[in-house]
């Protein structure tokens, strides 16, 4: 069943409660929900007695989604394991704690393209005890060399990496950039421009 859905992203999620003791959790249910204003959703799964992560963004109200990378994927998988909440998943993975002003969460330095959230909205799932949380993207940070001209974001440039299942992680293969269709032309091939320069951030 777990793979039914084929091919899903794989980010790390960040979060610190009130004495900023971290948490790092593995999610491959993040999901794009509106680019104005900039919501992303993610599946929090049915309560097994410790939620570290959804207990932490509820106290703090922020967050950070980290896209994994081939650089590091073994190291995010090791934090599914099921830690202690006194051990952060940061030291047992070998992954780096990052801050910047005004996130109440931690990034993963080790991660090319990562944004900051404010939870906005948790809405239960009464089907099979799951939560949806949703939280508004405050701060974009990628890798400049995938960064186009016209904003797209050229993820296999970063060797981002993807999940089936809960354990068969895959590269991609671009076949193309499609142009946007219209009902009275057929669509074209895009070409991969240069990259910009300098960092991308939504404030």
């Amino acid at each position: 069943m777990n793979s039914l859905s084929g091919f899903k992203s794989v980010n790390l999620i960040g979060t610190q409660n009130e004495n900023q003791q971290t948490n790092l959790a593995i999610f491959s249910s993040v999901v794009h929900l509106g680019a104005n204003p900039a919501l992303v959703g993610f599946v929090m799964r049915p309560d097994n007695g410790q939620r570290d992560t959804l207990n932490n963004i509820i106290a703090s109200q922020h967050y950070t989604i980290n896209q994994v990378s081939n650089a590091f994927y073994r190291n995010a998988h090791q934090t599914s394991a099921r830690y202690p909440k006194e051990i952060t998943e940061f030291s047992d993975s070998n992954l780096t704690p990052a801050y910047i002003k005004g996130v109440n969460a931690p990034f993963v330095a080790q991660s090319q393209l990562k944004y900051a959230l404010r939870l906005k909205q948790i809405l239960p799932i009464e089907l099979n005890n799951s939560q949806f949380i949703i939280g508004e993207i405050t701060h974009v940070i990628c890798a400049e060399n995938a960064l186009q001209d016209d904003g797209y974001i050229d993820i296999e440039a970063l060797q981002t990496v993807s999940v089936s299942g809960l354990d068969s992680y895959h590269l991609s293969q671009r076949l193309a950039r499609l142009s946007y269709a219209k009902p009275d032309s057929y669509t074209s091939q895009i070409s991969l421009s240069g990259a910009k320069k300098g960092h991308n951030q939504h404030d």
